[in-house]
């Protein structure tokens, strides 16, 4: 089979190397071997290969927390044969999936429906399940209640907008572009402010005056610490990404004075403590509003597994329009 691997974390353009000639892995009980059809190329990959996410690379790695493929063999027990032969979204934390072939717990595979695209299906877990849990699940947003979010104009962001659309919450939504901001209007956000044109918690005191009672934030740094801000009194925000990779940093006499929540959201982590009943609802939810594309994914490229290093860079690039997916194989 063929894989990607890095030997050292670093930039994913210099470090990642294809192998073309290595066995495949085995599974064990409870798993299944998948040949790969498709995996995007999240921010979490990028993070992860340049040894800056949370989950530290047991090196040589291969990258690809999540695809979709064929369950091809199953190491026993009765999920990883109820699941043989089905084409399945992947969600891998182990063995990554960007080769031909990768194993995962057979818990971790989720049967898509025929008329779901490969592209669709590769990118199932990551970006819907964040913004549909976040939203409605933990901070349970009601009706006509005001969201502000950063790094908008990202595909979880846009979903995030499109949700706000459909379940009558109302959005904020911040992007360094300003050429964003129509585009986002037209699909359903309320407000769209440009970081360049002013302090954001200014920004959205003009908008709304008492401030907004939810936000998250993917950023961290600068930007996380004016979103934190901006919050009304009993504000909770939700943090769940770094991609600035610098701390954030509020007095704490803004916290105790404003009654305000900030905790850390990482869906594998939340995933863990939910009962099975829960996620199969969440799945199905997020089915649901697939089909209607509520949470579909914009694409900007699609490369082969040889091209990985243009396909990192292109992932990387600002203002790119849409995830970037390696196309591993076919049905």
């Amino acid at each position: 089979m063929k894989r990607v691997v890095f030997d050292r974390v670093g930039p994913p353009a210099e470090v990642l190397r294809l192998e073309d000639d290595v066995p495949a892995p085995q599974p064990k009980r409870g798993e299944v071997l998948v040949r790969i059809i498709a995996s995007p190329i999240n921010p979490s990959d990028l993070m992860f290969i340049a040894g800056k996410y949370g989950l530290k690379p047991p090196l040589p790695a291969t990258p690809g927390f999540e695809g979709v493929g064929l369950v091809e063999a199953t190491g026993g027990g009765l999920l990883g044969w109820l699941r043989k032969g089905k084409r399945v979204a992947v969600i891998n934390d182990r063995i990554g999936n960007w080769g031909e072939y990768t194993v995962t717990s057979a818990r971790l595979v989720i049967p898509v429906p025929d008329a779901m695209s490969d592209e669709q299906a590769a990118c199932f877990f990551v970006n819907p399940a964040t913004a549909l849990a976040m939203t409605m699940d933990v901070l349970k947003i009601p009706k006509g209640a005001w969201l502000l979010q950063s790094a908008a104009g990202g595909e979880l962001g846009k979903m995030v907008i499109r949700l706000g659309y459909k379940f009558a919450f109302r959005t904020i939504n911040v992007v360094r572009r300003r050429e964003q901001v129509e585009e986002l209007k037209k699909l359903g956000a309320d407000h769209v402010i440009v970081e360049s044109d002013g302090p954001i918690p200014e920004q959205v005191r003009k908008l709304v005056p008492d401030g907004v009672r939810f936000a998250i934030d993917p950023v961290g740094g600068e930007i996380a610490s004016q979103v934190l801000s901006a919050l009304a009194q009993g504000g909770r925000c939700l943090l769940y990404g770094s991609l600035s990779d610098e701390p954030v940093s509020v007095h704490p006499r803004y916290f105790i004075g404003n009654d305000l929540r900030v905790e850390g959201f990482w869906l594998g982590a939340w995933a863990k403590k939910q009962r099975v009943l829960t996620l199969l609802n969440l799945f199905k939810r997020m089915r649901v509003l697939m089909a209607e594309g509520v949470l579909q994914t914009q694409f900007a490229a699609t490369y082969p597994l040889e091209d990985v290093k243009k396909a990192v860079e292109h992932a990387a690039a600002p203002g790119k329009g849409g995830k970037v997916l390696l196309r591993i194989g076919v049905r």
